[in-house]
């Protein structure tokens, strides 16, 4: 995996320095799907919902931004994309086997 340095994200300042920061997700697009590794760290899910709300709203932002867009049409047009996943009757979960402990996790 290369992507130009531009792209590449780093670990902000503010949770680089708490001690106590937990790494929930990673994300990539990978030959047309998307490919996470996750974390259910919290124990209500209903916590990941909001973070996944507050990256939803932050993402918005992102795109008025780098982009130009309208961030409130942005927000509506990441809405529309998380309801019709919602929505639909084929997504499935696929676990690779974890290369450190050998077993799908």
């Amino acid at each position: 995996m290369s992507e130009p340095v531009e792209h590449q994200l780093n670990v902000p300042d503010t949770v680089a320095a708490d001690p106590a920061a937990i790494e929930i997700l990673r994300m990539w697009w990978s030959n047309r799907e998307p490919v996470m590794a996750i974390k259910p760290a919290f124990s209500d899910p209903a916590q990941f919902g909001r973070m996944l709300a507050y990256a939803a709203r932050h993402m918005a932002h992102g795109y008025g931004v780098r982009h130009g867009m309208n961030e409130k049409q942005a927000y509506n047009q990441i809405l529309k994309g998380m309801s019709e996943v919602i929505a639909a009757d084929d997504v499935r979960t696929l676990a690779e086997p974890d290369a450190a402990k050998g077993s799908v996790q």
